[in-house]
């Protein structure tokens, strides 16, 4: 006896250490918004620069980073999203919501953003901007932290006990009194059936935000609307009508992914 449990032994037999460097880079590229350096990448994930620069060459050519001219800094390209959107789940949530969206924020003359739970993070996966000269966007593929977010507090709040704590490890060490506040809001928001909150970033933006069910009950998806008030007179619907709407085409959403069919 060796005194390895199985689960030991498996990840000795499996081991692909070319893959796992590679993986390395790209998860901590993705939360470094101005990229790093050769060196500052090797001196992160505790390897010499040398085998680092393989891989990153490796991955230049597959197209997943770029090296930035003016610093030589990697940055992380929109490959990997790109191939995240080629996943079915995702693809078919985009093409069913795609056009209510662009429906939808042509009606109340406001832009809106459709966003998911990735990595402890919501992400941004689909855009749509209203007609008017001025809006308010989110961009595509925008990564957030959740406690920012009402789109966080929707994703969050039909969540059983044992998802939101996988969730709130995702997160990360956040202030106590951010994560006790996002908490706290999540049965209201449940019992509400959506999130109505002044932004937490941007000043003069109420957020209102929806889910969005699929066949087996789950809230797969957050539709956001950073309402705002045009001063120029444009503004087409109210905060209430633009919630009532924003309600009505989530419910449909989920309709059209199977929700309520088995209940």
């Amino acid at each position: 006896m060796n005194g390895k449990t199985d689960d030991q032994i498996d990840q000795e037999k499996y081991r692909a250490p070319a893959l796992s460097k590679g993986l390395d880079i790209l998860e901590l590229l993705a939360s470094e918004v101005d990229g790093l350096s050769q060196i500052a990448i090797a001196k992160q994930l505790n390897r010499n620069t040398s085998e680092i620069f393989r891989m990153l060459m490796v991955l230049c050519q597959r197209g997943y980073i770029e090296q930035r001219e003016e610093d030589d800094r990697y940055q992380l390209t929109t490959k990997m999203f790109e191939v995240a959107h080629r996943h079915p789940p995702i693809r078919r949530l985009t093409s069913i919501a795609g056009d209510a969206m662009q429906r939808l924020a042509n009606e109340v003359n406001q832009s809106m953003h459709l966003a998911i739970i990735h990595s402890g993070k919501v992400l941004v996966i689909a855009q749509v901007d209203c007609q008017d000269n001025n809006i308010t966007a989110v961009r595509l593929g925008a990564q957030i932290n959740i406690f920012d977010t009402a789109s966080g507090r929707v994703l969050a709040a039909w969540m059983d006990q044992d998802g939101l704590d996988s969730l709130m490890k995702d997160v990360g060490t956040e202030p106590a009194d951010k994560y006790q506040a996002f908490l706290d809001d999540l049965p209201k928001v449940k019992e509400a059936g959506y999130c109505e909150s002044q932004s937490l970033t941007i000043a003069g933006v109420l957020n209102l935000s929806a889910p969005i069910f699929d066949f087996s009950g789950k809230v797969v998806a957050a539709l956001t609307v950073p309402f705002i008030q045009r001063l120029s007179g444009t503004s087409v619907a109210s905060v209430e009508e633009c919630r009532e709407r924003l309600i009505a085409v989530t419910k449909d959403i989920s309709r059209r992914l199977g929700a309520g069919a088995h209940s």
